[in-house]
Formats: C-alpha cells, structure tokens, sequence
C-alpha cells in the first residue's frame, strides 16, 4: 500500500486507495457491451414496441441521472 504526503511539512501522510483492476476490466468490458447493445436493430425495436430492455432495467434500479439517484431509490431513502 502507498502512503501519499500531504502538507507542507510531509510528516502527515494518508493511506493510498486500493484498486482492484480485475473488477475494473470486468465493468469496462460489460459497459461497453451494453453500449454496443444499445446501437443494435433489436434494442431499437425493443424500445419502439415498449417492451422492458436491459438498460431500461438497469435505469430503473440505478437511475439515470448524473448522480446516480432513482426514484426507486430516493423513495427507500425517505
């Protein structure tokens, strides 16, 4: 684990954040299949005839707003 130095004096010093970069590669690799899936005549006609999709599930669970709330969400919350 890395320490990074801080402040002028450097004798404070903070723990590093540890990344896991399998778990990176295995989001990135299922983000961009969900994009490539996005770009196909199935999803399009999904999407035209109502039905539910992958993505619409996961705009449901996680939002589509920048911060990442959901209704679903914020109601729990309350």
């Amino acid at each position: 684990m890395s320490k990074i130095g801080f402040g002028f004096g450097g004798g404070e010093e903070k723990k590093g954040v540890k990344i896991n970069y399998e778990e990176v590669n295995k989001l990135t690799k299922e983000y961009k299949n969900l994009k490539k899936y996005m770009k196909t005549n199935l999803y399009q006609i999904q999407t035209l005839s109502g039905q539910e999709t992958k993505i619409s599930k996961l705009l449901k669970d996680y939002g589509d707003k920048a911060d990442g709330t959901s209704e679903r969400q914020t109601k729990t919350n309350s």
